[in-house]
């Protein structure tokens, strides 16, 4: 609890220094209101990473000088997240870092975790068996893009004023009490410093968004869970590996599901953004029936309210797998409850015939 208090305090106060302190933000205004995936109307700094990597790096330090056993894992965690962090935080001051090279400098992280940290993707368990992956052939390439998929897939579900900072605190909180049933206190510790450190940028973000997460924060967000979910599963064989698959599932199937939509469905490249996700369609076809015109006061408010629907759709995945961590066959048919539940709402919301108490109408 100390590391998530510490984090949570230096992450609110460092925040809060970067929204008052214009050159700090200057140059990552986000000012671009009329692209695909915009619902903001006013100029807000997009750097709400650097708080929280601050913040993470702040608490790694002080938990190795009060445990010096933790520093040889710590360290080398917080270096390979640097080198994802970097890419994100670069092009959100720049805007010149493309998609690809981002994905490249995170597979670049996910490979230095692997030879650092050994956190590799070794075995795939089954109802009543299990796959040991011996071959490094096999394991390499997994693992890279396992954690190179997480870390993009957080930057994807990055649209809303709350999304996803709560998402991935839920899940993070979810990493720490399995962390602890099973005795592992590095992923314990870790864990709750990212949940702090991205706890005390939320209360800046949501609701009114003074500053967003930004491509820095998410991509180091989303290694950090990825990373931290690999090695809790892979020390610790008594968690379950489809603990992690449905720990992770909606941030991750929303990617796969983008992915085949633009290829498959509209013919593009899977890198072009739309803004027909799972989050902009609850955006614009459910939540505009609880404001009025598109004015900026209403437009606030549709973006927040658009966030508490997918915090409750994600916790679909996030409680079972809490619950259920340790048994594989429960998690298996959770992940494919998750899926088709998904898939059923994203077809009633495109045919605009969602579901009747997903509807809140603008009182008069």
């Amino acid at each position: 609890m100390f590391s998530f208090l510490l984090s949570f305090v230096a992450s609110a106060l460092l925040t809060l220094l970067v929204i008052k302190e214009s050159r700090l933000h200057g140059p990552a205004l986000d000012d671009d209101f009329q692209a695909v995936q915009k619902v903001h109307s006013h100029s807000v700094a997009r750097i709400g990473g650097l708080s929280i990597f601050l913040s993470v790096a702040l608490g790694c330090a002080i938990s190795a000088w009060r445990v010096p056993a933790m520093a040889g894992l710590l360290i080398p965690l917080l270096g390979c997240a640097s080198v994802a962090f970097v890419g994100g935080i670069v092009e959100d001051y720049t805007g010149r870092v493309s998609a690809t090279r981002r994905l490249v400098l995170t597979m670049l992280a996910a490979l230095m975790g692997y030879y650092l940290l050994d956190a590799r993707v070794d075995r795939i368990d089954w109802a009543f068996s299990a796959w040991q992956l011996q071959y490094m052939w096999l394991t390499l390439p997994l693992t890279v893009l396992a954690v190179a998929g997480i870390a993009n897939a957080v930057n994807i579900i990055d649209g809303f004023n709350g999304l996803a900072s709560v998402v991935t605190i839920c899940m993070l909180l979810s990493l720490g009490y399995v962390a602890l049933q099973v005795n592992d206190m590095f992923v314990l510790v870790a864990a709750l410093m990212v949940a702090g450190a991205t706890a005390g940028f939320l209360v800046w973000n949501y609701p009114v968004g003074l500053i967003f997460l930004g491509d820095g924060g998410a991509y180091f967000i989303g290694f950090m869970l990825g990373e931290l979910a690999l090695l809790l599963v892979m020390r610790n064989p008594q968690v379950s590996t489809w603990y992690a698959a449905l720990l992770l599932l909606y941030p991750t199937f929303e990617t796969l599901f983008s992915v085949y939509r633009r290829m498959f469905v509209r013919g593009k490249s899977p890198a072009m953004p739309d803004g027909i996700h799972l989050h902009s369609l609850i955006f614009r076809r459910i939540v505009q029936w609880a404001v009025g015109r598109k004015e900026a006061r209403a437009l606030m408010r549709r973006n927040s309210l658009t966030s508490p629907y997918l915090w409750m759709f994600s916790l679909m995945a996030v409680i079972p797998a809490t619950v259920f961590w340790r048994h594989t066959w429960v998690l298996m048919v959770f992940c494919l409850l998750f899926i088709v539940s998904y898939i059923w709402l994203y077809v009633r919301i495109v045919r605009f015939k969602a579901p009747r108490w997903m509807i809140r109408h603008k009182r008069n």
